[in-house]
């Protein structure tokens, strides 16, 4: 499994939207990515940050999603979201929410 973290910037007062932007718009962008498995955001007291944890398949499912279905999903956070969001990519090791244990 492979997991994409976005930490981005909110604008001022914008946690709530940014919360029913998830909801409504970039969930359903990423359920329909091919490889996707689940998606977990996190706002820093205050509002001012927020990461999103996405979770993937494989990495070559990650980096078709990040060809494709990114650019789309940064549209619609643009509203919400101050600069360029700070992506990193992990190969998942463990997970108790997805079963999954590291390679030996």
């Amino acid at each position: 499994m492979y997991a994409r973290n976005v930490r981005m910037q909110l604008k001022a007062n914008s946690s709530a939207q940014f919360t029913q932007t998830l909801e409504k718009e970039v969930i359903p962008l990423l359920r329909k990515q091919d490889g996707f498995q689940d998606e977990v955001a996190f706002i820093v007291p205050g509002g001012a940050e927020a990461f999103a944890i996405s979770f993937w398949q494989s990495k070559e499912k990650a980096e078709a999603y990040s060809r494709t279905g990114y650019p789309d999903v940064l549209k619609a956070l643009a509203k919400v979201v101050e600069g360029t969001p700070q992506l990193q990519n992990y190969e998942v090791s463990n997970s108790t929410f997805h079963n999954i244990a590291a390679h030996a």
